[in-house]
């Protein structure tokens, strides 16, 4: 049986994940999830800016925002959102605000760059192409094969990661509805890999190199993409919990 192996969210885009037992999921995906988000210079600015990113903690409760950075110390306060802004997520206009306050001091002291904050208007809009993505965990074994060694699937950074699959398995749900916990998905197709994915997922130091192993054994999309996993939207909201069953419809 294919049943949910691990939950991965982040209030803040490209920090550090969350592993809940359970989430709702929206027709807007998890609500909270990636609602935030940085920017510098004009373009998103995330962990393939600054790998060490992902090793700064964001908690969100309410209105409180709370980031926890590895040398212990934390930067909290309530979030005021000011300025409306537009950001380009890969040619993808995304209407926000941007928010006031000491975070955006504290990251950019951080990451050695002039980093802001956004907030986005709308929960759902800050992923990537659709609300939800997923990974087999023996898709990952299978690139751990290539690569002779582990692979850790918070690398991709997946909304769901599920086991019992075969490998790659999700990849021909493309356009079926699956029912995951109480919620019914649509495979939306394949996610293209960018170089975050060289990256340790703990430390942000890139140490694989599994775009090269994945192009090797899986070749690339329209002679350009390297895909690895599934995007999803919701059509059913519903509740998803750990060990929950996943089952192509």
């Amino acid at each position: 049986m294919i049943r949910v192996a691990r939950i991965n969210i982040t209030p803040i885009k490209g920090l550090a994940l969350q592993h809940p037992d359970s989430v709702e999921l929206t027709l807007a995906g998890v609500v909270d999830n990636r609602r935030f988000y940085l920017v510098s210079d004009g373009r998103l600015f995330n962990a393939m800016n600054h790998g060490a990113l992902v090793q700064v903690f964001p908690a969100v409760d309410g209105e409180r925002l709370v980031l926890r950075f590895p040398d212990g110390s934390e930067v909290a306060g309530d979030v005021e959102l000011g300025t409306a802004v537009e950001t380009s997520f890969y040619g993808r206009p995304v209407a926000a605000r941007l928010v006031v306050g000491p975070w955006a001091e504290a990251l950019s002291d951080y990451a050695g760059a002039t980093i802001s904050l956004h907030k986005t208007n709308e929960p759902g809009t800050g992923t990537d192409v659709r609300v939800g993505s997923l990974v087999g965990s023996a898709s990952c074994d299978r690139l751990a094969e290539e690569l002779g060694e582990p692979v850790d699937a918070r690398r991709f950074r997946m909304l769901l990661e599920v086991e019992g699959s075969s490998a790659h398995e999700e990849d021909s749900w493309e356009g079926r509805l699956v029912q995951a916990g109480d919620a019914r998905i649509r495979i939306g197709g394949p996610v293209p890999r960018c170089a975050i994915t060289t990256h340790d997922p703990d430390t942000g130091v890139v140490n694989l190199d599994t775009l090269r192993a994945i192009k090797d054994y899986r070749g690339q999309r329209d002679g350009k993409a390297i895909d690895f996993g599934v995007y999803f939207d919701v059509e059913q909201p519903g509740h998803v919990a750990l060990g929950d069953p996943v089952t192509p419809l």
